[in-house]
């Protein structure tokens, strides 16, 4: 894990699954390009959770990469995060680096996370996500092969915080779980 010398935060956490993760995303042909049932997917998540935003997303050594997005607009690029971005002139794409967000902790623990509001903890309300995007509340949970490996993560956020409660969080897994069941079978399909 890294940690910031001046405030010892933890930052991002070191993934020693990475190569293996990308190795099986090629595999699978996920994580390189944008996918409609990816979207949806992402649509339905944010009507079930309410959430303005969510993402279904895949994870490299390097960046994330959104295969799913949902903004308030419909606006898939991810252009329109929230107003924070136009106004730092931040550009949020569907590709975020590694070290910003909290979904490259989700893949590491291999365990969901919900931060109703990110700054009540210190280790998280510094990544940079909180003043370039506007980031306030997380809801993530890892999308966990078959073969064991946690591919990525499904999540919402929003720019204020959330009681998301166990009520957010089992549903959450219980996508999380109901998405990686639609990659077996994707899989399965194509063999």
């Amino acid at each position: 894990m890294t940690y910031d010398p001046t405030g010892h935060l933890l930052l991002t956490p070191i993934d020693r699954d990475a190569p293996t993760r990308v190795r099986r995303l090629r595999q699978l042909g996920l994580g390189e390009r944008a996918e409609p049932a990816f979207d949806d997917f992402a649509h339905r998540l944010a009507e079930v959770t309410r959430a303005p935003y969510s993402m279904v997303n895949f994870i490299d050594e390097n960046q994330q990469f959104f295969a799913g997005l949902h903004t308030p607009t419909g606006n898939h690029s991810g252009e329109q995060l929230d107003a924070a971005t136009a106004a730092t002139g931040a550009d949020v794409s569907r590709f975020m680096a590694r070290d910003h967000g909290y979904c490259p902790h989700v893949v590491v623990r291999r365990k969901a996370l919900v931060l109703e509001d990110v700054c009540d903890y210190p280790r998280f309300a510094g990544n940079p996500v909180v003043d370039e995007i506007g980031i306030r509340s997380y809801l993530g949970a890892p999308l966990i092969d078959r073969t064991g490996i946690a591919l990525g993560t499904i999540c919402v956020v929003d720019t204020e915080p959330r009681p998301w409660g166990r009520a957010g969080l089992e549903t959450i897994k219980a996508l999380a779980a109901e998405l990686a069941e639609q990659i077996h079978h994707r899989e399965d399909s194509a063999i």
